[in-house]
């Protein structure tokens, strides 16, 4: 009986973190996951706590658990990164963590693992071996996604009416900050031990910024670094061609990852499974002038997801861009000889949310999970009821395609910002 109990609950954890603010859909892949990073005492208090950040007395409360117990699993779960820990007003507050960003990079930043190997291969299986995690997060219906593309410094066109908000530059984003971290790239390092890294890039990339800097460092997965080091960082990885994606948030910015081509999960969403909804493009996109492009096509092998492709035209070939996939990250730009290459502002809106709680309600929404995040008590009968009933109002499309229209996606944010901070959790819409 023991051991079926055993089997039954690490699905239920599937399930539970199928219901955060990114899917997670179950497959025998995420199973051998989830048995791997989760003892069964660990399991059982994660399927029974609050879906949304929590302290340990309500969480205690929530499970029935004696309190210095649930304090001693969440910590080690914050430890193992199977759970997220914030801390405000003298207590930390814990929520489940999400495959992405979360339980992946929690798991592969790390390096001194002695079944770094298994858990790379493992977590490989699951990204990289069906499009399920991908089809599940970032289909044509989702325009909110984890990540942006932030334009390299340098490669937007110098237009009089162009004006560069400080959310889209590196150097602004690293000056709002004042506690730094650098870690391993966690794509990097999982396609090292599956033996698929096909570049030369440095593993310690990862730069985190503010409160996600101190996780990593309370947690030994990032180790803290100056100012003047990040920003090395970031102009070494620039220098390098690397795309940088930053949080997909105007304010509070936590993290720019550098990544490659041929290692980033994200980008492999475009390129291997062509979801471009995997990454949000920048507020800008690349244009070519073809009075000075020589057709040299460096441009075209150094873009990240294939966007540029050489059309012959006249004694020599032409960059075109993609438009329906160009990032607007300014790789291109970068890599161009000739000057011919340089980013312009799109025609288009891109959804770039406030802050990290306007992402994940919006993400949520988007993703059919807003409604754990509402009625977040998995113990409660009266929760359970209220998900079931809002989970299917919020579903039904033209109501979820009212709620993200210009028109009321701002009202409705702040509806439920007043909502959180009735229950007395407002620093959540701060972040």
């Amino acid at each position: 009986m023991g051991h079926l109990i055993g089997k039954d609950i690490y699905r239920k954890v599937g399930s539970k973190i199928d219901n955060l603010n990114t899917r997670a859909p179950w497959n025998d892949s995420l199973g051998n996951i989830v048995k791997e990073l989760y003892s069964e005492e660990e399991a059982n208090l994660l399927v029974q706590m609050p879906y949304s950040l929590s302290t340990a007395d309500r969480i205690a409360k929530v499970t029935n658990y004696e309190l210095k117990k649930a304090l001693g699993i969440l910590e080690n779960m914050a430890n193992k990164g199977l759970v997220i820990d914030l801390y405000h007003n003298h207590q930390y507050h814990y929520m489940p963590s999400p495959v992405m960003i979360g339980i992946f990079e929690f798991t592969m930043m790390r390096t001194d693992h002695h079944g770094i190997k298994h858990r790379a291969e493992l977590f490989n299986e699951y990204l990289s071996n069906s499009d399920e995690y991908y089809r599940a997060n970032f289909n044509k219906n989702h325009k909110v996604s984890i990540a942006r593309a932030l334009p390299h410094s340098g490669t937007v066109a110098p237009e009089d009416n162009v004006e560069i908000l400080s959310y889209e530059k590196a150097e602004a984003i690293v000056a709002s900050h004042d506690k730094f971290a650098i870690g391993t790239c966690a794509c990097r390092h999982e396609k090292l031990h599956a033996n698929q890294k096909k570049c030369d890039t440095p593993l310690e990339t990862c730069s985190s910024f503010g409160y996600a800097a101190d996780y990593l460092i309370r947690h030994g997965l990032g180790r803290e670094v100056s100012r003047e080091e990040m920003s090395a960082n970031l102009e070494r990885c620039k220098d390098l061609g690397l795309v940088f994606t930053a949080d997909n948030v105007q304010r509070n910015v936590s993290f720019i990852c550098c990544c490659c081509s041929c290692c980033c999960n994200l980008l492999q969403g475009i390129n291997k499974y062509g979801y471009p909804n995997t990454v949000v493009t920048s507020t800008f996109i690349a244009t070519v002038d073809n009075n000075k492009c020589t057709g040299c096509g460096k441009c075209a092998k150094e873009c990240p997801i294939n966007a540029i492709t050489m059309i012959k035209e006249g004694p020599n070939p032409l960059a075109e861009i993609n438009k329906e996939i160009c990032l607007g990250c300014g790789v291109c730009s970068l890599k161009c000889p000739n000057d011919s290459l340089k980013l312009k502002k799109r025609q288009q809106q891109v959804i770039h949310p406030e802050t990290i709680f306007e992402r994940i309600i919006l993400s949520s929404l988007e993703r059919n999970s807003l409604q754990n995040l509402i009625f977040d008590n998995p113990q409660s009968i009266t929760h359970k009821v209220m998900r079931g009933f809002i989970g299917g109002f919020l579903g039904l499309p033209p109501v979820k395609k009212t709620l993200m229209s210009n028109l009321f996606r701002s009202r409705f944010l702040s509806l439920l910002a007043a909502g959180t901070g009735l229950q007395g959790n407002k620093f959540l819409t701060k972040l």
